[in-house]
């Protein structure tokens, strides 16, 4: 039986969400464990973690410079106080594994656990992994990933786990309708979804404006996230009297509503984006954030390639593009019910399930451990 859990994964979304959506699963399999995320004082999780009803634990938050700056110099005693501080919080909680997800919080949480012979489980969510879990994966035999061509020895592929909202998500026609009137939306019409993360895209808000006229009079509705910035300038540009519903959203607070409304989204292709769209089998367009290695293009290509998305650089969005290519979609039942089959065949519905059972074979190495630390 699992007593103590501590999972590490603060920052961004992509390793937030991951984080409480095994948190979940662990406390629906073992009701009397005691979780604890450790994350920082200033990233989502100091919101999204308390809200879900966990315990949250802080640690300084430590960048790692990827050039020589002065930072560099600072960074061995930063790092210490972090090391420090979550083999404070490993201490406290007497935790039997530590579950990492990468991002600022999971190397002082690999370095504190490692030195007092805990086990350690990684979960990557992305192609390409970063720095923290290439660290992480060299501690333990227990490294989960999201792709299968993710460069991390003997790692087993298990999905993005997700929380049980979007697993079991209901999209059917009856509760589209119901999710379309809940967005002020006609409960018969085509509907695109729009959104480029927590704080929108300009580029995806700038074609939607050009596009929106086109698609209104083809008969296709918009719900559109632009980010609470950009929300005014958007709104202005927008044309007036187009004839078919268009929802302008600062953001959406229940992400799984939109979907349900939802026939086809475009948006950017954030490792938790793709993941959620091919749980719920709902096809998009995927503009890859045009910054970095190229990571979001890779998150998105596995449902492109098996035809259930389209993709586009972000260079080579336009009005134009849109229409030629997303609005004959919208406009085909039979093409939007193939694309949506197609990507959920891309999903890992039991991906959380599977990490949990991966923190039991962890917790067990332990305990099968500590007779002979006692004896020596």
């Amino acid at each position: 039986m699992l007593r103590s859990v501590v999972l590490a994964g603060g920052g961004t979304a992509g390793h937030v969400e991951p984080a409480l959506a095994v948190a979940d699963a662990l406390r629906a399999a073992e009701p009397r464990v005691r979780l604890t995320l450790l994350g920082t004082a200033t990233g989502l999780e100091s919101r999204l973690v308390p809200a879900r009803g966990y315990e949250l634990a802080t640690v300084p938050k430590v960048p790692m410079p990827r050039r020589p700056t002065p930072a560099l110099l600072k960074l061995p005693v930063r790092l210490f106080d972090a090391v420090r501080q979550a083999g404070a919080t490993l201490d406290r909680v007497r935790a039997d594994v530590v579950v990492g997800f990468g991002g600022y919080v999971s190397v002082p949480a690999y370095l504190a656990a490692r030195r007092r012979g805990i086990p350690i489980v990684v979960h990557e969510a992305n192609p390409l992994p970063g720095m923290a879990n290439r660290l992480g994966a060299r501690f333990t035999p227990f490294v989960a990933t999201s792709y299968p061509s993710t460069p991390l020895r003997g790692a087993t592929l298990t999905g993005i786990p997700l929380r049980a909202e979007i697993l079991t998500l209901d999209r059917s026609p009856a509760a589209a309708r119901a999710a379309r009137a809940r967005y002020e939306l006609d409960p018969h019409r085509p509907t695109l979804l729009v959104f480029g993360g927590s704080q929108g895209a300009r580029s995806l808000n700038q074609v939607m404006t050009a596009a929106a006229h086109p698609l209104a009079t083809a008969g296709i509705q918009v719900l559109h996230a632009a980010g609470p910035k950009n929300f005014d300038e958007v709104a202005a540009a927008l044309p007036r009297g187009l004839p078919a519903p268009y929802e302008l959203r600062p953001y959406l607070d229940h992400i799984p509503s939109a979907y349900a409304a939802a026939d086809m989204t475009l948006c950017r292709s954030g490792a938790m984006t793709c993941a959620e769209l091919a749980a719920v089998g709902l096809p998009a367009a995927y503009v890859p954030l045009p910054h970095g290695n190229g990571e979001q293009r890779r998150n998105a290509l596995p449902t492109v390639e098996a035809g259930g998305g389209l993709l586009v650089d972000d260079a080579e969005l336009s009005a134009d593009w849109l229409l030629a290519n997303v609005l004959p979609v919208l406009t085909s039942a039979e093409r939007l019910a193939k694309m949506s089959a197609a990507c959920a065949g891309t999903g890992y519905p039991q991906a959380a399930a599977a990490i949990v059972a991966m923190v039991r074979d962890a917790a067990a190495t332990r305990r099968r451990s500590r007779p002979r630390h006692a004896a020596s």
